[in-house]
């Protein structure tokens, strides 16, 4: 047992205590683990949270042990594979098929997962590239984890063109439940992308088209 006089200590005894749990929970599943610039590499993530589990079921908090282990086993199944795919393969079709397939399993997890509302905006607000792509296939699957803007914010300042298309995807299945201030402000950020980002990228041109003509049939039909 470890005792410390402050706090930061503790979070990083923590946070190696949870690796070592992950090390003993997954063995030789784990590629590597790379400490530098502040961060740790692919599984640190989730290794803090089957750490936490374990502290919150020593206190008899069983509900947060629980949501804390779905944290991560989600974070496992997706964003760690989803950072090693980008690193390793060129850009291009393949690259881009294998990270649809990550993102067409955190849909099923969602679903699977009793992950709260509030951890999985929190990670596309806040979160690394990995939790931020995962939270967004999560809020496609499951209409109860999304947040107008969070998504917003992601299509105006996208990690990465794949995030962005996925943002979009998500606010064309939000058009319906938006009000006239939000679809507003969609179009105009979708305006000012088409003419930056979007001349000379196909799939997100064509999304953003699709969404404003969306939003042109319904001010029609309002007024």
């Amino acid at each position: 047992m470890f005792v410390t006089a402050n706090g930061t200590g503790t979070g990083v005894l923590i946070t190696f205590g949870g690796i070592l749990l992950l090390l003993a929970l997954l063995g030789d599943r784990i590629e590597s683990l790379e400490f530098g610039g502040g961060k740790v590499k692919l599984r640190a993530a989730a290794a803090e949270r089957f750490a936490l589990a374990e502290v919150s079921e020593d206190r008899g908090d069983d509900e947060t042990a629980a949501q804390l282990r779905a944290e991560a086993r989600v974070l496992l199944a997706i964003a760690g594979e989803y950072r090693t795919v980008r690193g390793s393969m060129p850009e291009g079709r393949a690259r881009t098929l294998a990270m649809e397939r990550l993102m067409e399993r955190a849909r099923r997890l969602a679903a699977e997962e009793a992950i709260s509302a509030n951890v999985v905006i929190g990670w596309l607000r806040d979160g690394s590239d990995e939790e931020r792509i995962t939270a967004l296939a999560m809020m496609q699957a499951q209409p109860a984890l999304r947040e107008w803007d969070a998504v917003l914010a992601a299509i105006k300042d996208p990690r990465s063109a794949f995030e962005q298309y996925h943002a979009m995807r998500l606010a064309k299945q939000m058009l319906a439940d938006l009000n006239g201030e939000q679809q507003r402000c969609l179009a105009e950020v979708l305006k000012d992308e088409q003419s930056q980002r979007f001349p000379f990228d196909r799939g997100r041109r064509r999304l953003s088209e699709e969404i404003l003509d969306s939003l042109s049939v319904g001010a029609r039909n309002r007024s």
